[in-house]
């Protein structure tokens, strides 16, 4: 038997739970870890392949969602699960360890986010609507 498979370090979540009208997601892990993950980054980064397309080359930048809501969590097995946001992005498989990643680098994340949207001129706040 390998030590793998003896010793098992995946994050395991504890809680999820969505707060502020959904613009977070809680996430409290068996280690004692919990993290606050903004909705905002959590759809920027969804690990779909519309967001992260096949191949790193192709992942591609979403602006305009600082105001976006988790309005819907479902269950993936139990490894995972599919965030439906309000913009209707429900693709995205996010897996624990997905989860556990994003939070233990969130500020790191979200700064790179912010110097990649500012490196193409582009900004966080959805674009105005008629006028």
């Amino acid at each position: 038997m390998s030590a793998e498979s003896t010793t098992d370090t995946r994050p395991w979540p504890t809680e999820l739970r969505l707060r502020k009208e959904g613009r977070s997601l809680h996430v409290s892990f068996e280690s004692g870890e919990a993290f606050e993950l903004p909705a905002e980054l959590l759809r920027v980064r969804s690990p779909s392949a519309e967001v992260q397309g096949h191949s790193p080359s192709e992942r591609r930048l979403v602006p305009g969602k600082r105001d976006v809501a988790i309005i819907e969590v479902h269950p993936t097995g139990n490894y995972a699960v599919r965030l439906v946001f309000d913009d209707l992005h429900s693709t995205g498989i996010f897996t624990w360890e997905y989860l556990h990643d994003c939070g233990s680098n969130l500020d790191r994340y979200f700064q790179e986010y912010l110097d990649e949207l500012a490196a193409n001129s582009l900004s966080r706040d959805p674009p105005k609507r008629g006028g």
